[in-house]
């Protein structure tokens, strides 16, 4: 014991516990629905991005929109392109841009992969949302082929199906 800590040495002290929720969950920010229907998703990958400190106060709010968003590999870099971050509400004159190029943080085997990939005929990267996990913002992304117009109709037709397959089961039970 000495006079700056008043605790004697070897001495079991309870810490306080911090709670480990908050960067446990995931919070999803946004959501690309209009992907599945637009596209036959083939594979998904998840990836950190690179923002501005007033982009993810804006996130954190829920200010985005990944409609005409797409990934793009340019000199062995991902980049997220055509995503709006809304300017956070509490800024002042030095916001961001709200549509800009972002870069995606993925590993360079990945990164290959991908471009490997993306240069077969008719797939390109569509991100599928935006979340939150353990307190850093992710964005997950698809490797995508687009639906021809009887696929879309197909789709529809399949999911009504179960649709009223689901409601009479719930009528019985």
């Amino acid at each position: 014991m000495n006079e700056k800590n008043p605790i004697p040495v070897g001495t079991a002290v309870k810490m306080p516990v911090f709670s480990t929720t908050y960067f446990m969950t995931t919070k999803i920010v946004s959501t690309n629905r209009k992907a599945y229907h637009e596209y036959h998703i083939l594979e998904t990958y998840e990836a950190g991005i690179v923002l501005l400190g007033s982009e993810v106060k804006s996130l954190r709010e829920g200010n985005a929109s990944l409609k005409e968003s797409y990934v793009i590999i340019r000199g062995g870099e991902a980049f997220l392109v055509g995503t709006h971050i809304r300017a956070y509400s509490h800024t002042g004159f030095a916001g961001h841009e709200p549509v800009r190029n972002r870069k995606l943080l993925l590993h360079k085997k990945e990164i290959g992969k991908i471009h490997s990939k993306l240069a077969e005929k008719g797939l390109t990267a569509v991100p599928l949302k935006l979340y939150f996990s353990k307190g850093r913002l992710k964005v997950e992304f698809g490797l995508a082929k687009g639906k021809k117009l009887h696929d879309k109709r197909e789709a529809k037709k399949q999911k009504d199906i179960k649709r009223e397959m689901q409601r009479e089961m719930g009528k019985y039970s």
